[in-house]
């Protein structure tokens, strides 16, 4: 059973520059090739029967699971479906997971179920019946009440209301924080909530017990109040290494950061000092500590500056998405998933409506032999001469970023106002025709830039040199 090592932001609909609430993260793999694709599924009105192929854990799933997109993983060597993010029917979003570690006292005390609820079956178990952000976390905490937790997950919801961010570090011990409207958050492979209220359940929530728990075994270990991370957290130097410098830096972009890379109590949620923008958040995500000296691709800072943190996007990336949520709209046409394969420092970012019929061709499935009339494949070849011609291309790639960037708002603004005043299945045909448009362009548009790249690395060749030209 793998962890994907991830990196989560979240943003409230104040601290937003449009009002939308935003929850983003990338699906970081232990390998270089992770094969994905974009898919929906069906609703299923009478119920039905959820086996993992991992944990083998079985669930008797409930009648009125709701149709929801998903970005599943496909690849027959490694089992499990690992659906990771997608919306509803309703316009409720939900991301799993971000992976993290409970400490050795709770673990001790509340052990990992391994035949329990992990990553690769949450995202299928709740988006179809979450309701709302709220209801998500209420459905899923019964669920590791029944079954345990096989593994730490951090897990993102969203509705038209709020964001919230839920924590499972043990085998049935949890906690759910909602973002306040005027603040962003920003997750990195550990336990992040910190300050517990439990006289306050609008913004809390938690598994029975939890409180009792802590307290009856000496878990806490401050004087005053409940610091979640504290009691089930680590405080490890693997995480000076590999997760604190990303809060560090996503921090520094979004906002600010007084404190350094490694400190350990970088906050897990900070008040906006302005507004947040979908790009704001795929800057983040596709960050590699740029113009720092811990930047592995940069110009500045020594060898081993250059690999002393591990940094957000990542060359392992399976990719990486945006769930943006519209308040205002129909919730049918409120949600909005922008979609990016391979490398986020390279790829771009591509948006797509969930209430269709079916996902774009290129995006549907993913063959498992190279094929660059595929979304995923496309991103993967063309993220690979991005990098390894970087200071050549570097520019270039700046350059059709903002140019895909300013395309796919164009696209989203386009597509919601040919949508106005369309019944419910003209609604699905549109929406499913658009997003094919959008697909083509952007599969269109990458492989020009490839065909680019492509050629001019061929003058880059080492084994050439000065010929006489009469020769």
């Amino acid at each position: 059973m793998r962890k994907t090592e991830c990196t989560t932001i979240l943003v409230g609909k104040k601290a937003s520059i449009d009002g939308t609430i935003i929850i983003a993260r990338n699906e970081d793999y232990h390998d270089a090739i992770n094969l994905k694709k974009f898919v929906v599924h069906e609703d299923k009105p009478n119920g039905s029967t959820y086996e993992s192929d991992n944990t083998k854990v079985k669930v008797k799933l409930p009648k009125g699971a709701m149709r929801y997109t998903a970005i599943p993983s496909d690849d027959k060597n490694e089992p499990g479906q690992y659906a990771e993010a997608g919306f509803n029917e309703l316009g409720v979003a939900v991301s799993s997971t971000e992976s993290l570690y409970g400490n050795e006292r709770v673990l001790a005390l509340d052990p990992l179920v391994l035949d329990g609820i992990a990553e690769d079956a949450i995202n299928d178990l709740v988006t179809p019946y979450a309701k709302s952000a709220r209801d998500g976390i209420k459905f899923l905490g019964e669920l590791i009440k029944k079954y345990g937790s096989a593994e730490g997950n951090g897990i993102l919801f969203a509705d038209k209301d709020e964001a919230w961010y839920m924590e499972i570090p043990t085998g049935h011990h949890w906690v759910a924080v909602r973002i306040p409207d005027d603040c962003y958050a920003v997750a990195p492979n550990h336990v992040c909530i910190e300050q517990i209220d439990f006289n306050d359940k609008e913004n809390y929530m938690w598994s029975e017990g939890m409180e009792e728990f802590v307290k009856e075994n000496n878990l806490n270990p401050d004087f005053e109040g409940f610091n979640f991370r504290k009691v089930f957290g680590t405080y490890r130097e693997l995480d000076r290494v590999y997760n604190t410098p990303r809060a560090w830096y996503a921090h520094k972009l979004l906002s600010s950061c007084d404190l350094g890379p490694t400190c350990g109590d970088i906050p897990f949620i900070k008040k906006a000092t302005r507004k947040i923008s979908v790009e704001d958040c795929a800057k983040v995500l596709g960050s590699h500590y740029n113009e720092t000296e811990f930047d592995p691709i940069g110009w500045q800072g020594t060898e081993q500056e250059k690999k002393r943190f591990r940094c957000i996007s990542l060359s392992r990336t399976a990719h990486s998405h945006i769930l943006q949520v519209y308040p205002d709209l129909d919730e049918k046409l409120r949600g909005v998933t922008w979609l990016s394969f391979g490398t986020t420092a390279f790829n771009p970012y591509v948006p797509f409506f969930n209430y269709v019929e079916d996902t774009p061709k290129e995006y549907r499935t993913v063959p498992e032999k190279m094929d660059i009339d595929n979304a995923y494949w496309l991103a993967k070849v063309f993220a690979y001469y991005a990098e390894e011609h970087y200071k050549l291309f570097n520019r270039d790639t700046h350059e059709f970023l903002q140019r895909m960037a300013i395309y796919g708002r164009q696209r989203v603004m386009e597509i919601q106002n040919g949508a106005k005043g369309l019944d419910d299945k003209k609604l699905m045909k549109y929406l499913t025709e658009e997003n094919q448009k959008t697909a083509t362009y952007f599969i269109e548009e990458t492989k020009k830039q490839l065909q680019d790249y492509a050629t001019r690395a061929l003058f880059t060749s080492k084994l050439t040199f000065q010929m006489d030209k009469n020769l």
